[in-house]
C-alpha cells in the first residue's frame, strides 16, 4: 500500500478504508464535485480510541490513491501514513462526534457553491417535496423537509469546528450542511452510505439550482462541451 504500509502503527482496518476513500474521491472528481485538490473524505477506523482515516492535504482527487490517506487520532495528529492531513480534519472529527458518523464527505460542487451563497441570508436551504429525499437515511416520504444549514466560511478551523458542532446540535435531523461559497458536508454510517447521501444531495442541489437560476439542460451541456 505504499507509504502507509511502511508504518508499523497502521491500525487494523485502515488499509480497507483507505482504498474505499480513494475510490470515493476519484468518483467525486469524475462527477465534478471535487475537482483539482478540492474536497476531503474520511472514515472511522476505531472509536475507542478514536482513529480517523482521512485524505491528506493538497491532493488531486482525480488521481487519489490509498497510500495518500492518513490516519489521525481524536486530536488530529497523524498516527499512520505520510503527508499532512486535510486542513479541515477538525470539522470531520466534529461531525463524527456529533452524529456518530462512520464516514464524512466534503465536496466543492458548482451547485453547493452557488446555492450556499444564494441562501446565506436565510441561514440554510430547504429541500422538500422531492422523491429523491427518500434516499436519505430515515426519510420515508417525499413530504420530508430537509434543512441544510449554511455556516460562514473561515480560515479559523477550530472556530469553524465549534460552529459546526453547535449547528449540528441545533439541527439534529440534518443530513448535511454548507460552508458558504465553499461546499457541502454530508456523512453516513460508513463510506457507502455517505456516498449515497452525497449523490442524493448533489442531485437535489442541481435540481434546485437549475430551477433557481434558469439553466436548462441544453445550456449546461454546451457549457460542458457536450454539444
Amino acid at each position: 500500500m505504499g507509504a502507509a504500509a511502511d508504518l508499523k502503527s497502521e491500525p487494523a482496518g485502515f488499509a480497507v478504508l483507505a482504498a474505499q476513500l480513494a475510490e470515493l474521491g476519484r468518483y467525486a472528481y469524475s462527477r465534478g464535485w471535487a475537482l483539482g485538490t478540492s474536497g476531503n473524505f474520511s472514515a472511522v477506523v476505531s472509536r475507542e480510541p478514536l482513529i480517523l482515516a482521512i485524505t491528506a492535504s493538497g491532493l488531486d482527487k482525480g488521481l487519489l490513491e490509498a497510500d495518500q490517506i492518513v490516519a489521525v487520532d481524536g486530536g488530529g495528529s497523524v498516527v499512520a501514513g505520510s503527508g499532512r492531513p486535510s486542513d479541515e480534519t477538525r470539522l470531520h472529527l466534529a461531525v463524527v462526534r456529533a452524529r456518530a458518523a462512520g464516514a464524512v464527505v466534503h465536496t466543492h460542487s458548482v451547485w453547493s457553491t452557488l446555492l450556499s451563497e444564494a441562501h446565506a441570508a436565510e441561514g440554510g436551504l430547504a429541500l422538500e417535496g422531492f422523491e429523491m429525499l427518500k434516499g436519505l437515511e430515515g426519510v420515508r416520504t417525499h413530504e420530508h423537509r430537509e434543512w441544510l444549514p449554511i455556516l460562514d466560511n473561515s480560515q479559523d478551523i477550530a472556530e469553524l469546528a465549534r460552529a459546526a458542532d453547535s449547528t449540528l446540535a441545533e439541527h439534529p435531523r440534518a443530513h448535511g450542511f454548507f460552508l458558504r461559497r465553499h461546499g457541502l458536508y454530508t456523512w453516513g454510517i460508513d463510506p457507502g452510505q455517505a456516498k449515497r447521501h452525497l449523490e442524493i444531495l448533489e442531485f437535489l442541489l442541481e435540481v434546485v439550482g437549475r430551477e433557481r437560476f434558469g439553466i436548462p439542460e441544453a445550456r449546461m451541456e454546451a457549457a460542458r462541451g457536450d454539444l
